[in-house]
């Protein structure tokens, strides 16, 4: 793992901070913490962000502050494990951090990763869907990530079994890039443990595993739901396959519209599920019946890039 800076630690350690079991929000803290400026401001006490949720957390700052040397030794563990997993770090103080994630309100304050972060990860879509996938919901993803594939679109996933199983696979049979958003930590065991070969070809062959959490952490529920969040936030739009009205894939696509991100639903769930039917119908959500239905509103990868460097710079202004 390339050095850490000073400044990525005291961001870690502000992460690693407790009362109890609670700790500050972690979306508050990677909006508020994207200057060294920003992030002493923090260190000293204070909350530079004028909103409820920066007043309910700054008594929970202060109060955790004094402990920060333990919060600072819990960080070299996972440093320590993440090291030995072979992933190197990125902060929302770096300015290689993921161009559509930084532009999302409940964006991660760091991201650990296996193989490369690409600057044409911005022109990228997420091809997700049930677990318990059919076999024509399989071939539909296959085909789907073969297709953007064609169209040097980089393809996200969350390396469950079923839908995402076969986007990242096929993606990488077709010569494509895949990125894998985990729901635990980088140095953890691969969850589902069927995919720990799929994980390590897509290391191999040219992509990246990312996660969200700390280097050790084992799989939970909350944990899932919030690696949808940033399923969807580090792309420009999320494709859903088929999902039932309880399934993980549905609520990834309710993050996207929140996300101001494209939601595309394929036409053989908008015409089955009522929940993606009704997202259709209230214009939350395109039907895709063909390529381009997806291609011409996917966006412009420059754009994402310049909206990134720009909310960067504000940071670094203090603005």
């Amino acid at each position: 793992m390339p050095a850490i800076t000073p400044e990525q630690r005291d961001l870690l350690a502000i992460c690693a901070l407790r009362v109890g079991s609670k700790s500050v929000d972690w979306n508050l803290i990677a909006r508020t913490c994207q200057s060294p400026e920003a992030l002493q401001v923090v260190l000293g006490g204070d909350i530079p962000e004028d909103s409820a949720i920066a007043r309910k957390n700054l008594p929970l700052l202060r109060e955790a502050l004094p402990t920060i040397d333990d919060a600072r030794a819990r960080v070299a563990t996972e440093l320590e494990a993440a090291e030995k997993a072979g992933a190197r770090l990125v902060t929302v103080l770096d300015p290689d951090y993921l161009a559509n994630l930084r532009l999302v309100p409940n964006l991660p304050p760091f991201l650990f990763h296996l193989g490369d972060l690409e600057e044409r990860d911005a022109r990228s879509a997420a091809i997700v869907g049930t677990r318990n996938a059919s076999e024509d919901g399989m071939r539909r993803a296959a085909r789907m990530a073969r297709l953007l594939v064609d169209e040097d679109v980089v393809i996200f996933s969350g390396l469950a079994k079923g839908i995402d199983t076969a986007a990242h696979t096929a993606t990488l049979d077709a010569g494509g890039r895949t990125v894998a958003v985990m729901g635990t930590g980088i140095a953890a065991k691969i969850y589902p443990a069927q995919n720990k070969g799929l994980a390590a070809r897509i290391v191999d062959e040219g992509g990246a595993l990312v996660s969200q959490f700390w280097p050790t952490s084992s799989p939970a529920t909350w944990t899932f739901p919030r690696r949808n969040v940033v399923t969807s936030g580090s792309t420009m739009g999320s494709i859903v396959i088929e999902a039932s009205s309880t399934s993980g894939a549905k609520m990834q696509a309710r993050i996207a519209h929140e996300h101001g991100k494209q939601v595309f639903l394929i036409k053989s769930l908008a015409t089955k599920e009522p929940w993606a039917a009704k997202m259709v119908a209230e214009g939350k959500a395109v039907e895709v019946a063909e390529l381009s239905d997806i291609l011409t509103r996917l966006g412009n990868a420059k754009r994402v890039q310049q909206a990134a460097q720009l909310r960067l710079q504000l940071a670094l202004a203090g603005l």
